[in-house]
């Protein structure tokens, strides 16, 4: 069974509920192992409304957070709603920070046997790779990157979770240059036409969420369909063709660019299908939780 870490920032959006609503679905269908997840922006209610989002969804695994994310000020709604519709059991203070969560959980892991999908900033993953013997441990125990950011159908594209701020800038530009296994990039420019999450019944923890931000008919669909991508594993039977080569982030201002190469280590994917292909795709993998969740709310 093929097993993933997510990266998510868990922020002011909706569309990584949507995405962690899918990754906890495969995972109890058997599709995947969740071995855990990690937040990357610090807020007061992150760990806490995770926490009772995952085991809503019927999931619970190990989680991590940057305590030092806090220039991702914010308050989400979402966030301090779903931490009061049950006790959650884990709080911000009670997980490890970001890199020691994932050398924990990558040194208990096979060689080659995990992968990574980041849905959010990019700094633990960098830095992860600056610690003594990071970029050994990836090298030797994860298989490939999946991550949505970037724009990729400009010579020069810009995209929120690279250009946010001088750290996320930063992180983007060491880790398009030194991440040692293959990468895959979904861009802004896949997910957002595409609409999901507006489907939902009523009293879905997912639906508030998305209610919450303003979305109940649906939210472009970056995160879900990332994630989605990467539990099918194959780009072409997700209905995308991919373009290979060498990606690359300016440190001073966020902006991607591409470097077209057949032989290169990343590649960025583009839709074959009408959006409509994509969102039944996605809304397809969301009610299974809702339905059958096996922790109760309070």
């Amino acid at each position: 069974m093929r097993k993933f870490i997510l990266d998510t920032d868990w922020w002011t959006d909706c569309d990584d509920a949507v995405a962690v609503r899918l990754l906890c679905n495969a995972h109890r269908r058997k599709e995947i192992e969740l071995l855990g997840i990690d937040i990357n922006a610090c807020m007061p209610y992150s760990i806490a409304s995770l926490d009772v989002f995952t085991r809503d969804c019927g999931v619970e695994v190990p989680l991590g957070l940057d305590h030092s994310a806090v220039g991702f000020a914010g308050r989400p709604p979402y966030q301090e709603h779903l931490a009061k519709v049950r006790k959650p059991e884990r709080t911000n203070a009670d997980v490890p920070d970001g890199i020691a969560f994932y050398t924990q959980l990558l040194g208990q892991a096979d060689d080659a046997s995990v992968e990574i999908l980041s849905i959010g900033f990019t700094q633990v993953l960098a830095g992860l790779l600056g610690q003594p013997g990071g970029r050994d441990l990836v090298t030797r125990k994860v298989s490939h990157l999946w991550i949505m950011a970037g724009k990729w159908d400009e010579p020069r594209g810009r995209e929120y979770n690279f250009y946010k701020n001088e750290l996320t800038r930063r992180s983007g530009a060491e880790l398009c240059a030194a991440w040692p296994t293959p990468i895959t990039f979904l861009g802004y420019e896949v997910g957002e036409s595409v609409k999901t999450g507006g489907q939902l019944p009523d009293g879905d923890l997912l639906k508030q969420v998305m209610t919450d931000h303003g979305s109940v008919n649906g939210r472009s669909s970056w995160d879900p369909m990332l994630a989605l991508l990467a539990v099918t594993g194959d780009p072409e039977q997700a209905g995308y063709r991919c373009v290979y080569g060498y990606a690359q982030v300016d440190e001073t201002d966020g902006s991607n660019r591409f470097r077209e190469d057949p032989n290169g280590p990343h590649r960025y994917v583009v839709k074959l299908h009408d959006d409509a292909y994509y969102a039944d795709a996605v809304n397809a993998r969301l009610i299974y939780s809702a339905a059958s969740a096996s922790f109760a709310r309070t």
